[in-house]
């Protein structure tokens, strides 16, 4: 985790939108995605798609913050998928990580709302509607 961090510093000095929190939350949200991944007999590693991390990170989120999960991403500069997209494309600009030719950052944009991921989850039944999680489908 060390490389990972002095990676990081140039990269934090750079663009000031997200918190080392973020960065380092989106590298372990990647790792959680892969165990996911995994969990559904695919064979990894292999590239994970952007929509497949968005639902990684929901799932991680959900799984460390619970119903704190709006206040801490607010609080690291999280406010909508695409701010995902922006940590990722970071990541890779610095060589963190690596993307094929189609990854786009469009790829993390109108994933879904932050209220129906992180805010429903924890409404009373009655005004949850049918809604499901990653959860539901591992």
């Amino acid at each position: 985790m060390d490389d990972f961090e002095s990676l990081l510093q140039p990269l934090l000095q750079r663009d000031t939108r997200y918190t080392r929190e973020a960065y380092h939350f989106v590298r372990e949200a990647l790792d959680h995605t892969h165990r996911l991944l995994i969990r559904r007999g695919e064979k990894v590693p292999r590239h994970v798609s952007g929509q497949e991390l968005l639902d990684g990170i929901r799932d991680y989120a959900l799984e460390q913050f619970g119903p704190m999960t709006l206040t801490v991403l607010e609080e690291w500069g999280i406010h909508c998928c695409e701010d995902f997209g922006h940590i990722v494309f970071n990541l890779v600009e610095q060589r963190i990580l690596a993307k094929t030719d189609n990854d786009t950052l469009e790829d993390f944009k109108g994933g879904y709302t932050f209220e129906e991921a992180f805010r429903k989850p924890f409404l009373p039944q009655t005004q949850r509607g049918t809604a499901t999680s990653i959860t539901d489908e591992a």
